[in-house]
Formats: structure tokens, C-alpha cells, sequence
């Protein structure tokens, strides 16, 4: 089957910053997958180049088979991309601007399709309100609906929900995850881990231009090795032999890093001998922020991620 994003050994340079140090990707038709990185990684030039408005220094791209370069028309129609930025046409109402996206890619009749984004984004009272009197919350709903008014069955979600409040959050999520279930291919890039996994399947992950893991999040979290343990102590102090395993403490709490469970007798023991009193005890399962932090450190959290090679650019 064709996939739906297809990357292949894709470079970019800005002068002498190598933005991209030859990614390879391939996303399933269907797919609801996270590119994950810190802030720089390169995760908004590799969607800008997916979605056509950047050109890549080396390599290749194809949308549902349509190369972004050669076959760009094609490419676009079956694209829809919500950017970081909120970009907007200040002279027009929510539904003006809808209509006009339409006639972007040559549909006429589609007002059911625009009433029905407007009604699953929560849109229906400012649908004749001039764009430039929203609130940020509510242009970024506009920018989704934008990128869904042509139905593109792959959709690209930079950030959708930087900045916005937690019903906006909800319901935009109810209606992608709607769009997935009726088969339509969502990339999402967020800074909100607990939101990459609880919606995704899979997962990569972008530092400094290039993948380092790149795997199912249930893998990628079942590989972490270790435990951390929670605690809350009377009185409020940490054993100094407990000491080296401390990983963070918070307001009354101690969170511990174990190798394993098999040091948790370890543990209260030392807490015994020092005559400490648990109040509170839990033990942490990894999750996808803990796979997250190791990675960016430069762990090896998983021998089934794929690790991308690092390579110079080609003079």
C-alpha cells in the first residue's frame, strides 16, 4: 500500500545551519503518529517541506504517493496543515474565510462540510464575526477548519493546541480522533506528551535533524528499564543512604530512581534503620515523557527504535 507520508533522505541547509541531516519516514495510511523534539529539532522545516513551502536541500517527498516537488498540485489537494502561526485574512468572517479556502482548491457546494466544521469546532456564534475580533483560542479553531475544508485525508497538526484553553483541547481532539476512525492520516507535533500518547500509535522522535527513535509508544515506553518511586516522609527528610537514588523531590515528596524493583526492600530498609515513617508510597510506571527525557539526553532507551545516522551534507 502506498503510505501516506513518504521521506526519504531529506536534507536542509539555512546557510551553514544544517536543519535536517537526512531524515527518513514513513507514515501508514490511517495512521495517528507523533513527530515529537524539543524546540530546534527540525520538526516544523520537515512539515514545512511535507506541506510544500519549503524546498529540501537533498532528498524526496511524497503525499499519498504524489511527489511534493514534481506532482505539488496534487500534493496540496491531498494535504491539510494547521501551522504553529496564527495566519489569518483580517477582512473577512469565520465562514467568508472558509468558503474562500474551498474555492482555493476548485469545490463549490461545500457548505454542509464547512457547517459541519463549524458545529464540531464549536464555531457556530462566530461564524459571521470578523476574523480579527476573535480570541487566539478562536482563530486557531478557524486555522483547523481551514486545514480540514477541503476533506484531505492526510491531516498535519503543528502545535494545534499551544496556547488554548482545556474545552478547546477536548473537543478539537473528539473530531480528529473522529477523522482517524474514518480512516483520515493525522501527523501530530505537540509539546503536550500526555496528549502524543494518548492519541498515537507511533511515534518519532526528532533531535537536532534527525530521527533517534522511531518506534510503537508501547514499545518505546515498555523499554525503559528501572522504576521510580514516589515517597512522602516523616519526618520530611531523605536518608543520606537514599541519597544517590534521589531523581527530583517535590514539595514534601522524594522521588527515587531504582535500577530495578528488586531494590524497593533496599529501600525500606534504609528508611527503617533511619527511623522514617512512609506516608505516602508510589511507584511510577514509565511513561512517554520518561521516554522522552532519556532520549533527549541521549540514552538508549529501546533496541527497536530506529536510530537514524548522523551525516554531513554532500558538497
Amino acid at each position: 500500500m502506498t503510505p501516506a507520508i513518504e521521506v526519504k533522505q531529506v536534507y536542509k541547509c539555512f546557510g551553514r545551519l544544517q536543519a535536517l541531516g537526512g531524515v527518513d519516514l514513513e507514515i501508514r495510511v490511517g495512521e495517528f503518529f507523533a513527530l515529537l523534539g524539543p524546540n530546534g529539532a527540525g520538526k516544523t522545516t520537515l512539515i514545512n517541506i511535507i506541506a510544500g513551502l519549503t524546498r529540501a536541500s537533498r532528498g524526496s517527498v511524497r503525499v499519498m504517493g504524489h511527489d511534493v516537488v514534481m506532482d505539488y498540485r496534487d500534493a496540496r489537494r491531498v494535504l491539510g496543515v494547521v501551522p504553529q502561526e496564527l495566519v489569518y485574512d483580517p477582512f473577512f468572517t469565520v465562514r467568508e474565510t472558509l468558503e474562500i479556502q474551498s474555492g482555493y482548491y476548485g469545490l463549490k457546494n461545500n457548505g454542509a462540510w464547512i457547517d459541519e466544521i463549524i458545529h464540531h469546532l464549536d464555531l457556530a456564534d462566530k461564524a459571521h464575526v470578523n476574523m480579527r475580533a476573535l480570541s487566539g483560542g478562536m482563530k486557531r479553531r478557524v486555522l483547523v477548519a481551514q486545514a480540514l475544508v477541503h476533506k484531505p485525508p492526510v491531516i498535519v497538526l503543528d502545535e494545534p493546541t499551544a496556547g488554548v484553553d482545556v474545552e478547546l483541547r477536548q473537543g478539537l481532539w473528539r473530531f480528529v480522533k473522529q477523522l482517524n476512525r474514518e480512516g483520515h492520516t493525522i501527523v501530530l507535533t505537540t509539546h503536550y506528551l500526555e496528549e502524543a500518547e494518548a492519541l498515537c500509535s507511533r511515534v518519532a522522535m526528532l533531535k537536532k535533524g534527525n530521527i533517534v527513535a522511531l518506534d510503537s509508544i508501547r514499545n518505546l515506553v515498555n523499554s525503559v528499564t528501572g522504576c521510580r518511586v514516589r515517597l512522602r516522609l516523616s519526618p520530611d527528610v531523605l536518608p543520606s543512604t537514599l541519597q544517590p537514588l534521589l531523581s527530583s523531590a517535590e514539595e514534601g515528596y522524594y522521588i527515587l530512581a531504582l535500577e530495578g524493583y528488586f531494590l524497593l526492600e533496599h529501600v525500606m530498609e534504609a528508611l527503617r534503620a533511619a527511623g522514617s515513617q512512609v506516608l505516602e508510597m508510589q511507584i511510577l510506571q514509565p511513561d512517554l515523557e520518561e521516554v522522552f527525557i532519556k532520549t533527549m539526553a541521549g540514552t538508549e532507551i529501546a533496541k527497536s527504535a530506529r536510530i537514524a545516522e548522523t551525516t554531513a551534507l554532500p558538497t
